[in-house]
């Protein structure tokens, strides 16, 4: 891989660190082609133990720890004297600080590597040039500099290495990767044994001098600003202190009108919201139905898609001239992301400056935002990236960042704004429902030779909307030789986001599910067809785009995880074995769902295997495995418990009491196998996650002969 980074963006300042070398990777300041490049820090005082800076969010996915495991392989440092300090959020110095969509080891593997290995270089240079040998000599093991019987720690030659020339980044040697110690090993999350014992601060445990707690109560029909409310009632209860009308912005998706109240503990806030009585101005959003959007779906199968989103062929004469037609539609509702932290932020104004203390996915968004909403500059904006206590998405969007920082101005100090489980729900960016009317056709060999689709899904405009589309693409595009995608779109108003494997979540269910269709109509075994489909190992797509896929690596992973299964073998009556494959984020992973039914419909899981491959090298499979398995168990849990659904505006659901957890008495066994093939690394946050729900769907057609194409599955038709 070739990384472009320029010899002076190597910065050096031993006096930052009393005498120890400071070493980053810094954006040119006027080169754009460099501007993404990530800020990775390694610091090394004369004494004490090495530090390395993290500066990704930390949403569960184990970043905190793997990125820092790569710069201290390469800098040959002891793991166990190392210390990881997570930075603030600083775009300019650090580059893109994002949890989402599993780019955080792709974006930064190979960069991070060359930091630590460049690091590594400078101590050898100050530690050759202090003993007078010859550097050809020299050798490291476990941050201690080597040379015969003599040996001394980095430390020793820290503030010589930072008076150095910085090395050339793409000259600089890195280890072969069969020398690795680190780097493939199990490691524990390094603040596991803080959150185990309670003393891992999250967003929520944000403490600043002199705050007062929020509460910002909104409309449950989104849009909908304040006409009235009792204000003076609600000041005069025991331990508020204000309340307030917060006033709408005029922007989609600006800040949101309502109230806040503020309060001496969230306790007392959260009662006094209790007592608030607000009239509401009519919303543009009062339309939203999930009744009538079920029925729009039904009138538009019989006709033509609004939208062309891709064709290739021609498919009325393919499917005119198919030995055998298969038409199903396929349905799935929106759907929350339900992180157990709930919502908040706590912010600071003092004139144009602003602090804020926030469990965020994406800083750098909810700065701009911030500095739009109370029009102070950018670089003004300190933010702290607090842990996270689950994300999935959600946090990517820091609407809750702009409340906080509104209403702290407006209150002239500073305020920690929490959110109900109520206002999750409610106030989501939810993933997208939609509908897919697909038809495809067969040849005399069992062939998939046409496959139409009538995508429909959600929008403004006839645009869709955030996380409501689908790419010209998306599997199975590239594979049949006479393909059609079109959509329309319905409307919507209530706010949209990215769900742990954005569309994919849904796509990987509507396609593995018709697939496993098509290949029962072909009069064969799922696993043959789904190779058949596939074909010899080429590239699908662009190449150069994230989009495309190798079938090669697709068909490897399916059949290590049907191998994984043991598929074919016998199973008890009402039992099956139901397989899928999806790629999503770069990784190719395929899931084996055991799955039994008993005559009631009661749907019981025995084990899943997984099959994965997210490039040549998995940096710590303990974060690894546990990513797999969380998609996996969220997966489940998802397409049996959730559903969210309108009536008139507004969002019907609450709390978890509508929209269950997975339970631990619920878990189930799960194989996780990684394939290590020469590709690039990839990541591993979302790719697990589409291929659960259509390898359970096809575990109980395979028990029980019944074909579930809706989501969350009703498993009343499964009685026998």
């Amino acid at each position: 891989m070739t990384v472009s980074i320029s010899r002076r963006n190597f910065l050096f300042a031993s006096a930052a660190v009393g005498g120890g070398l400071y070493l980053g990777l810094s954006p040119e300041p006027a080169g754009a082609a460099e501007a993404g490049q990530l800020n990775a820090w390694v610091v090394i005082p004369a004494t004490g133990r090495i530090r390395i800076m993290a500066s990704n969010p930390e949403v569960g996915q184990g970043i905190r720890t793997s990125l820092p495991m790569v710069i201290a392989e390469e800098l040959d440092a002891d793991w166990g004297a190392v210390e990881i300090v997570p930075t603030i959020a600083d775009a300019k110095a650090y580059g893109r600080q994002v949890a989402g969509g599993s780019q955080a080891m792709p974006t930064h593997y190979e960069n991070m590597r060359r930091i630590g290995a460049a690091a590594r270089a400078m101590i050898l240079d100050a530690a050759a040039a202090a003993w007078g040998v010859p550097l050809a000599e020299l050798k490291t093991d476990r941050g201690q500099v080597i040379h015969g019987q003599r040996r001394a720690p980095y430390g020793q030659f820290a503030a010589a290495a930072s008076a150095l020339p910085a090395p050339d980044p793409a000259r600089v040697a890195v280890k072969d990767p069969k020398d690795f110690r680190l780097i493939g090993s199990f490691q524990p999350g390094v603040n596991n044994r803080a959150i185990v014992s309670g003393r891992q601060d999250y967003g929520i445990d944000a403490v600043v001098p002199g705050m007062i707690h929020a509460a910002f109560h909104k409309s449950g029909v989104q849009r909908a600003t304040v006409k009235s409310a009792n204000l003076d009632a609600v000041k005069a209860m025991p331990g508020v202190r204000d309340a307030f009308i917060v006033p709408a912005s005029d922007e989609y998706e600006g800040l949101l009108g309502g109230v806040a109240i503020l309060a001496d503990t969230t306790w007392h806030a959260a009662r006094a919201r209790n007592a608030l009585q607000v009239e509401w101005n009519d919303s543009p959003a009062a339309f939203q139905s999930s009744a009538a959007w079920a029925s729009q779906a039904t009138q538009a199968k019989g006709k033509p898609p609004a939208l062309a989103v891709h064709a290739a062929g021609d498919v009325p004469a393919a499917m005119a001239g198919a030995a055998k037609r298969l038409a199903a539609t396929y349905e799935y509702p929106f759907i929350p992301h339900l992180p157990l932290e709930p919502i908040n932020c706590t912010a600071r104004v003092t004139g144009d400056r602003v602090e804020i203390w926030a469990p965020t996915q994406n800083p750098e968004p909810g700065r701009a935002a911030v500095a739009k909403t109370l029009g102070v500059p950018p670089e003004n904006i300190t933010i702290h990236m607090m842990r996270v206590g689950g994300g999935f998405g959600r946090r990517l969007q820091n609407d809750y960042m702009v409340e906080a920082a509104q209403i702290a101005r407006m209150a002239g100090r500073p305020v920690k704004l929490t959110w109900t489980r109520e206002d999750d729900v409610t106030q989501d960016f939810l993933r997208p429902g939609g509908w897919h009317h697909l038809e495809a056709g067969l040849d005399a060999a069992g062939r998939c030779i046409a496959w139409d689709n009538h995508f429909i899904s959600f929008g403004r405009d006839g645009k869709f909307a955030r996380a409501a589309g689908i790419a010209p693409s998306d599997f199975p595009a590239g594979m049949v030789d006479h393909f059609r995608l079109g959509a329309t779109v319905l409307p919507l108003i209530h706010t949209t986001g990215f769900l742990r494997a954005p569309g994919n979540n849904a796509f990987g269910f509507v396609t593995q599910g018709f697939i496993d269709e098509l290949a029962h109509a072909a009069g064969k075994d799922p696993l043959v067809f789904r190779r058949e489909l596939l074909g010899a190992a080429r590239i699908i797509g662009d190449p150069s785009s994230r989009g495309s896929y190798n079938t090669g690596r697709m068909r490897a992973v399916l059949d290590k995880a049907a191998a994984m299964a043991g598929w074919g073998r016998k199973l008890a009556p009402r039992t099956g074995l139901g397989i899928a494959f999806h790629f999503s984020h770069l990784g190719y992973f395929a899931n084996v769902i055991e799955a039994s039914v008993a005559r009631d419909g009661t749907v019981k899981v025995h084990h899943v295997w997984v099959a994965g491959d997210v490039g040549r090298q998995i940096v710590n499979p303990a974060g690894a495995i546990n990513q797999v398995q969380g998609s996996v168990l969220d997966a489940l849990n998802a397409c049996r418990n959730h559903a969210v659904t309108f009536a008139d505006g507004a969002i019907e659901q609450r709390n978890f009491g509508d929209l269950p957890l997975l339970r631990m008495d619920e878990a189930v066994p799960i194989d996780v196998a990684f394939l290590t093939p020469d590709y690039a690394v990839t990541g591993l946050g979302e790719p697990a996650y589409p291929a659960v729900a259509p390898a359970l769907a096809n575990a109980i057609f395979a028990a029980t002969g019944v074909r579930l194409r809706k989501l969350p599955f009703d498993f009343s038709a499964l009685k026998a």
